[in-house]
């Protein structure tokens, strides 16, 4: 076999061997990247809600710091998301997200007198809203 046949050969051994080998990485580079997540017991509650017409910008942000105020003195809060990126159904003004430790916090929050106090508050200057909470089995 001339050499120039070898290396042509020798070429394309290392050609086919490379191809495995990038195949074999974009594979497990692939299985490597899936998503890793896990189901929490903790409860969100979702709150989609529109301002009352003539709601100045500083008494909305005056209402959406008040959340912060209310979610620290409710035990069982764990996180809250007050900037939406995007709000759906588009017609409303925006939405606001509390986590909460357990199916029990939930509840309570819902009695809480810091919720109460807020509540009615919000009332005044929210047009109208939309609350949903989820967790896991």
């Amino acid at each position: 076999m001339k050499s120039t046949s070898r290396i042509a050969l020798l070429n394309l051994a290392v050609a086919l061997i490379a191809a495995g080998i990038s195949g074999e990485i974009w594979r497990v580079s692939r299985v490597a990247a899936q998503n890793k997540f896990g189901q929490p017991k903790t409860v969100i509650h979702l709150v989609i809600y529109k301002w009352k017409d003539g709601i100045s910008d500083a008494d909305k942000q005056k209402a959406l710091d008040s959340i912060k105020d209310m979610a620290g003195k409710v035990p069982g809060v764990k996180n809250i998301w007050l900037k939406p990126v995007r709000t759906q159904p588009r017609d409303y003004s925006g939405v606001f997200a509390i986590e909460f430790a357990s199916l029990e916090a939930a509840a309570d929050y819902a009695e809480h007198p810091a919720h109460e106090a807020w509540s009615k508050s919000w009332q005044t200057i929210r047009e109208t809203s939309i609350s949903e909470q989820v967790t896991n089995p």
